[in-house]
C-alpha cells in the first residue's frame, strides 16, 4: 500500500483525500489543516487523522474540541508521498519540509513550474514523473487543455492551438472574490498564463491563449480552435477519437445540457460527490471541422478535474504503475465516466 498524506484540506485537498481513500492500493495517512473550521470537523467525521499544519496553532484545535493526531511533520514522516494542496505559494515554502524527511511531494498548478522537476498530466506525460521527488500537477485549465491536445496530436498532428478561456470569478466558497458584476479581460495582455503552462507539458506546442473573467462560480468554459496537420475527414471522426478518451465526456445534445449549470445539475443527479465533474465536458454538437481547423467548446470543473491526476501522480512518483494501468485503476475506483 502506498501511504499518502495530504497537506491542505480545502477545495482540492478534501477531494484528493477522498479519492486517495477510495484507491485499493493506497492508504490515506491523514490530512493537515491550519485552523479548526468546518472542513477540519468533517475530516475527523470521515475518519481521517487530522494534523496541525502550524505548530503554534495546534492548541486552537483542542480549544475547538477537535482531536489531532499530531503535527504536519509527523504526517510527512509517515507518508510515502505527500500531496500539497495548500494555497498558491505555500507549497513552494513547504518544499524544504518534504526534503527534510526525504518524502516525495506533489504540488498544485498554482505553484510556479520551477517548484518541481516536472509538470504532470496523466494522459500526456506520465512517464516524465516516474521516480521524481517533486512533481507539479498542472492547473485545472492546463489539465483540460492537455487532455484534449494529447489525442489530437497523436491522431492528426497539431500545427497550432488557439483557446479563449472564459473563467469563473471564484469558487463557490470563495466569498472574498465577490460580489461582482463585471466581465474582465484577465489578463489584459496576451497571452494568458495558460498557454505557457501547457508548454510545461508539451514544450514544442504552438499555443496562444487569452482569458476573460466572468461573474460565475460553476466552471470555466473554453472556446478552442486547433489547426491540425492532417485534417480529419469529418467532425464525426473527431467525435469518435475524443469519445474513446476516458476523461473526455462528449455531452450528447439529446441531454439538453446547454451550460455549466446543467452540467453541475447532471453530476449531482448522477450521484457524483459534491457534484464533481472530473472529466472535460465537451459539447459534442460544437465539434466542427473546417478544412484543417477544428473548433469546439468544453467546460472544465475547476474544483475537481485535477483530482484523478493527483492520484495518478502518486503512482508515477512511486513507480507502482504505468500510465494506462494507473488511469484505469483511478477511473474504476472513482467510478469515473457518465
Amino acid at each position: 500500500m502506498i501511504r499518502v498524506g495530504v497537506n491542505g484540506y480545502g477545495t482540492i485537498g478534501k477531494r484528493v483525500a477522498d479519492a486517495v481513500n477510495a484507491q485499493p492500493d493506497m492508504d490515506l495517512v491523514g490530512v493537515a489543516k491550519t485552523r479548526p473550521n468546518f472542513e477540519a470537523e468533517r475530516a475527523v467525521e470521515r475518519g481521517y487523522d487530522l494534523y496541525a499544519a502550524i505548530e503554534g496553532r495546534a492548541h486552537r484545535f483542542e480549544d475547538a474540541g477537535i482531536e489531532l493526531a499530531g503535527l504536519v511533520d509527523e504526517l510527512v514522516a509517515a507518508s510515502d508521498v505527500v500531496v500539497d494542496a495548500t494555497p498558491s505559494g505555500v507549497g513552494a515554502q513547504n518544499r524544504a519540509l518534504y526534503e527534510e524527511y526525504d518524502t516525495p511531494a506533489l504540488y498544485q498548478g498554482g505553484e510556479d513550474a520551477d517548484v518541481a522537476e516536472t509538470s504532470f498530466n496523466a494522459r500526456a506525460n506520465f512517464a516524465d514523473a516516474v521516480g521524481a521527488s517533486h512533481v507539479r500537477v498542472v492547473s485545472c485549465n492546463t489539465t483540460g487543455l492537455s487532455r484534449l491536445v494529447a489525442p489530437l496530436r497523436e491522431a492528426y498532428g497539431v500545427e497550432k492551438v488557439r483557446a479563449t478561456l472564459v473563467r469563473r470569478g471564484g469558487d463557490p466558497a470563495q466569498t472574498g472574490r465577490g460580489p461582482i458584476n463585471d466581465i474582465l479581460p484577465n489578463p489584459v495582455s496576451l497571452p494568458s498564463h495558460h498557454g505557457p503552462d501547457v508548454n510545461t507539458i508539451f514544450p514544442d506546442l504552438d499555443i496562444d491563449t487569452l482569458g476573460l473573467k466572468v461573474p460565475a462560480t460553476l466552471m470555466h468554459v473554453h472556446s478552442v480552435n486547433v489547426t491540425l496537420t492532417e485534417p480529419p475527414t469529418s467532425a464525426d471522426d473527431v467525435r469518435d477519437l475524443l469519445s474513446a478518451e476516458s476523461r473526455l465526456w462528449l455531452v450528447d445534445p439529446d441531454l439538453g445540457i446547454d451550460g455549466a449549470g446543467k452540467l453541475k445539475e447532471y453530476a449531482l443527479d448522477a450521484g457524483r460527490p459534491r457534484g464533481d465533474v472530473w472529466e472535460n465536458a465537451v459539447w459534442s454538437e460544437s465539434i466542427t471541422v473546417e478544412g484543417d481547423d477544428l473548433y469546439l467548446f468544453q467546460a472544465i470543473h475547476q474544483e475537481s478535474d485535477v483530482v484523478p491526476e493527483n492520484v495518478d501522480a502518486v503512482r508515477a512518483v512511486t513507480g507502482s504503475a504505468d500510465a494506462a494501468e494507473s488511469i484505469a485503476r483511478t477511473n474504476e475506483a472513482l467510478d469515473l465516466g457518465f
